[in-house]
This record gives C-alpha cells, sequence and structure tokens, in this order.
C-alpha cells in the first residue's frame, strides 16, 4: 500500500498529455491544446471557454497540491517518493528536448509543475525533519 502511495501523482497530467498529443484518443486536427471544452456565458455578458490545455493544466496544479501534502509524511515510503518525483520530472525535462509533440507550452507548465514538485518535496521533508529532530541533555 504505501508503494502505491509513493507513486507521484504528476505522472497522469503526463500520461493524459501523451494520449492526446500521440492521437491514441483519435485523431485530432490543428493543435488539440486550443480545442474549447466548454464555453459559459457569464453575467457580465462575456464568453469564457475553457480549453484543453488549461484544464489539463489546471488538473496538474491540483495534483501539485496533493504532491506536497503528501510531502509532509514521515517515513521510509517518503524517500521512494522523492525519488519517483525525480525520474517524472526527468521523463518530462528527456520528451520535451526530444520529442516533436512535447515542444509546446502546455507540456513546458507541465514540466514546471513536476519540477516544483521535486523540489517543494524535498523542501517540505528536509524542514519537516529538522523539526523532528531534538536533543536531550544530562
Amino acid at each position: 500500500m504505501s508503494l502505491l502511495l509513493s507513486i507521484p501523482l504528476t505522472v497522469l497530467p503526463l500520461v493524459l498529455y501523451n494520449f492526446v498529443a500521440f492521437g491514441w484518443f483519435g485523431p485530432i486536427s490543428g493543435d488539440p491544446w486550443f480545442a474549447p471544452v466548454i464555453t459559459v456565458e457569464m453575467v457580465s455578458s462575456a464568453r469564457f471557454t475553457l480549453v484543453l490545455g488549461d484544464m489539463i493544466l489546471t488538473l496538474a496544479l491540483a495534483l501539485l497540491f496533493v504532491e506536497i501534502l503528501k510531502a509532509t509524511r514521515t517515513g521510509t515510503a517518503v524517500l521512494s517518493d522523492h525519488i519517483l518525483s525525480m525520474v517524472v520530472f526527468v521523463v518530462y525535462l528527456i520528451e520535451f528536448l526530444t520529442i516533436r509533440e512535447a515542444a509546446t507550452s502546455t507540456f513546458f507548465l507541465l514540466m514546471v509543475i513536476a519540477a516544483i514538485d521535486v523540489i517543494a518535496g524535498f523542501t517540505v521533508t528536509i524542514s519537516g525533519a529538522r523539526r523532528d529532530v531534538s536533543f536531550t541533555g544530562n
């Protein structure tokens, strides 16, 4: 069970991005990240349109919040969580640099979110560990 909790949630936007970018949901004409998902008429009579790229970024930010909460845990599973988060970030980086479909601003921002996950995870764990250390003097 603890290994399942160690899987970084930032891998979900990576998988979803690849599914859409490589057409695993079917062929998409044009840039799929600008495809409208929902359009809402606002009270001001303006139209708000949520596009697919913004939706996946919103999902990634929500998952980043959960990952930061996960970083506050203590125990041995935290180390594997940090290692796997670093692996996910490296996969983002390699894909961004080498694969044509990943050379988009949406993917770049997803990669930045994965980097923040790694940095925040280490920072929160180190701060928490510093508070757990206590010295008793006799």
